[in-house]
């Protein structure tokens, strides 16, 4: 006697269905939308240099059409950009995973591969369901400090989100129709109101995502989005406040711990220290000079030298691509501009090439636009909150610029080259 064949009870829930694929779809409809659009905003803000196939100016590269001069005002840009970026990306993995949850009998189908037309709706999927997994999981990663990718974060994020929102934007035009259709089709508030008792499987429809044998429910559609929901909601209340700032920064449970060096004027968050980024106390000592270049000319200065020239100040936080942010510091020291003045560049400071004595890293050199330069708030800082530079904030000096991230405020500065946009090899 045949025995027809069943599907395992991980996909007999009574739950799944159109319409509640359509609602988690629904959500990832309008997030993910906000993460791409913050993220090439992030890439936007630290010129990137992603030759061959993009490049740092705004001219150039297949993916770099839409790179402009990221503004130094108003100054908390960056953090609210970048904040919402990695906020939102974290809040909305509950739902990432509960809408995979609920196609997961459409991941799995057999025969793979039935025609060339499938072969190709298999192969949007893969990019689709493979793409925001890597996009996800690099990106939780990164957040936690944890650089463990078979390259650079950053150009693997970048190119792997291009792949992941052009599979998204084909796969939401293919199946808006079929998506509006599902929620037409039941009343959401009546949704809400309907018990464990009283749920019942959706019709079987053209999806294939309602079961032939569905099991006894356990819980109601109310339930299911009331504890993605409740998943969401923690992750934000243990996320955001390290964006935020303020007293919501001890709510921040997920954020990296252990990155604050001591307390007192010091005492805010870094995201490398000295020792991890191998700097030698000699290399920051007496003998420290800072070179500065630009116009054919080339002046050597000492830390001395540095604090009788005029000294500025700047209250300004520090912003990271990690998610977070410090409170507003602040800096004292001198500006961009008067340095580029000692080269000849006083009317109309270009941009320059910061370089730092740290000899490993993704950032141990970065240029910074002429905007920048030109704003009276970008220093070579000295000092902040009335206190010496430590060595972890980068003493002797470090860069510090309106609205950029953290990245770009160089620490144990060496060399800054006016005029030229070189990148290290």
């Amino acid at each position: 006697m045949n025995v027809p064949a069943r599907l395992t009870p991980s996909w007999r829930s009574p739950l799944r269905g159109s319409w509640l694929t359509s609602v988690f779809a629904v959500v990832l409809l309008v997030g993910i939308p906000v993460l791409f659009v913050t993220g090439l905003l992030s890439y936007a803000a630290y010129n990137p240099d992603l030759a061959p196939v993009n490049d740092k100016t705004p001219d150039k590269g297949v993916l770099g059409f839409y790179l402009f001069a990221w503004p130094t005002g108003p100054y908390w840009l960056y953090r609210v950009t970048q904040g919402v970026h990695v906020t939102l990306g974290i809040v909305i993995v509950p739902v990432l995973l509960a809408k995979l949850w609920s196609v997961a009998p459409k991941l799995f189908v057999l025969p793979p591969v039935r025609s060339p037309g499938h072969a190709l709706d298999r192969l949007s999927l893969l990019l689709l369901v493979g793409g925001g997994l890597f996009e996800f999981v690099t990106g939780v990663l990164n957040v936690q400090l944890q650089y463990i990718f078979p390259g650079s974060f950053y150009p693997l994020h970048f190119y792997g989100a291009w792949v992941f929102i052009g599979a998204f934007v084909a796969h939401a035009l293919l199946r808006l129709p079929r998506t509006v259709r599902a929620l037409r089709g039941r009343d959401l508030r009546a949704e809400l109101r309907t018990p464990v008792s009283r749920t019942e499987p959706e019709p079987p429809d053209e999806t294939g995502l309602v079961s032939p044998d569905p099991a006894p429910p356990t819980i109601s559609r109310r339930g299911a989005l009331g504890m993605v929901g409740l998943g969401s909601l923690a992750l934000l209340v243990v996320t955001a406040g390290q964006s935020i700032g303020g007293s919501l920064r001890r709510t921040a449970l997920l954020a990296p711990h252990g990155r604050v060096p001591g307390s007192g004027p010091n005492g805010f968050p870094i995201n490398k220290g000295m020792a991890s980024a191998r700097i030698r106390a000699r290399d920051v000592g007496p003998d420290w000079r800072l070179v500065v270049r630009g116009g054919g000319r080339r002046i050597v200065l000492t830390r001395a030298e540095l604090e009788r020239m005029p000294q500025h100040r700047s209250a300004l936080p520090i912003a990271c691509v990690e998610g977070w942010s410090t409170d507003d510091q602040l800096w004292e020291g001198v500006r961009l501009a008067d340095l580029a003045a000692l080269v000849g560049h006083r009317d109309d400071p270009p941009g320059v090439f910061v370089e730092s004595t740290q000899l490993h890293g993704a950032f141990r050199a970065v240029a910074l636009r002429d905007n920048q330069v030109r704003d009276h708030r970008s220093l070579l800082a000295l000092r902040v909150n009335d206190a010496v530079l430590s060595g972890d904030h980068g003493y002797p000096a470090r860069i510090i610029v309106p609205g950029a991230p953290g990245v770009m405020n160089t620490k144990w500065v060496r060399q800054l080259s006016f005029g030229e946009t070189a990148w290290p090899m």
